[in-house]
């Protein structure tokens, strides 16, 4: 079958053929329908080989995936051959305190156990075929485009855990504050409009993608590069800042903007990952009183549920650039150099 690989460090991905895989006792075997690309696979391709953290060496890449049940391991009953589905990516052992509530993001023996998520250290949906370890990370997408629902289960479901936590706090009369309006960031926006009473200020470097911002629904865009910005956000909040920031861009350049502009008693959350290494100083005289700043990872397996529940709706839409298998490092390409709008998509 053909596949997407990260092979050498230091390369660009690749077209291969590899063996199909066949499923073992409780394994599920997926025919792909769609594969989604992420900033956080660039991240992975760019650390030098001292600094690689995700087993060995050709790696199929794909994180969020889709695909049709097209064969069973022994002892599974759960999903049926035909099934339509997306996989939740961040497995765990299915057995400690954090798996046993549905946080196998979080998982507490991942580590320990040699578990790799697919895409990011196990075989990945990049390709024709995916081999999924356990039925329980498979979620029915019913009659969604594959193409639309599968940056839900990371472009979706990342936002949607970052946004969920702070809802409380951003009721009628509050403000939220969204860098980055691309892959992530254009689900957040269209996520706090359905699920919050926020009055939405996007930022972004990309007049593009402040574009797509207000399609999804911000009320105010802003560039991110203009000198004036904190002083620009500070006026349309009244003064008080923002109760909700969240960056889903996470280089050093975001992260010294969004720090200004969080209220009293606000969030900050870091959502995007960058390039990795960029930190925000908290304490006294460093963060506003009461504020709280958290990072996250993915999102909890019965949250995929839910997203997949809005996008059924209507109430979320990925904005999507589709490519064939052949084409996905030309599709890399581009989301390295920052000239996609929305997430690349790739469809076997």
């Amino acid at each position: 079958m053909k596949a997407v690989q990260y092979r050498e460090f230091g390369g660009r991905p690749e077209v291969v053929e590899i063996d199909r895989p066949t499923p073992g006792p409780g394994q599920v075997l997926l025919r792909v329908t769609a594969a989604g690309l992420c900033h956080s696979d660039v991240f992975v391709m760019s650390l030098p080989r001292e600094q690689y953290f995700l087993g060995t060496l050709p790696l199929t890449l794909g994180h969020e995936g889709v695909g049709v049940v097209a064969e069973l391991g022994a002892g599974v009953s759960s999903v049926a051959v035909g099934d339509a589905v997306a996989v939740y990516g961040p497995w765990g052992c299915g057995t400690c305190h954090q798996c046993a509530q549905g946080h196998e993001n979080y998982c507490e023996r991942a580590s320990q156990l040699g578990i790799l998520a697919p895409g990011l250290g196990a075989p990945g949906a990049m390709a024709e075929y995916l081999l999924v370890d356990d039925p329980r990370h498979l979620v029915p997408i019913y009659d969604l485009d594959p193409a639309e629902a599968a940056p839900l289960t990371d472009a979706g479901l990342t936002p949607y855990h970052a946004i969920k936590s702070s809802l409380p706090k951003l009721g009628a009369g509050s403000f939220a504050v969204v860098l980055g309006a691309g892959g992530l960031g254009h689900v957040g926006i269209q996520i706090l409009r359905a699920l919050s009473g926020a009055r939405i200020i996007a930022l972004d470097l990309d007049d593009a993608k402040l574009a797509l911002a207000r399609e999804s629904g911000a009320h105010e865009t802003l560039r991110s590069d203009d000198p004036d910005v904190v002083a620009r956000v500070r006026a349309l909040t009244g003064g008080r800042g923002a109760d909700g920031v969240f960056d889903f861009a996470g280089f050093q350049s975001s992260l010294d903007v969004a720090k200004q502009l969080v209220a009293v008693g606000g969030d900050f959350t870091i959502v995007g990952l960058g390039m990795g290494g960029a930190t925000v100083p908290v304490g006294f005289f460093a963060t506003p009183y009461e504020a709280i700043v958290r990072t996250t990872y993915w999102g909890y397996r019965h949250e995929l549920a839910e997203v997949i529940e809005l996008a059924r709706r209507g109430q979320i839409r990925v904005h999507v650039e589709r490519f064939s298998l052949d084409d996905a490092p030309v599709a890399y390409e581009r989301l390295h150099q920052g000239t996609l709008t929305g997430r690349a998509v790739v469809l076997p």
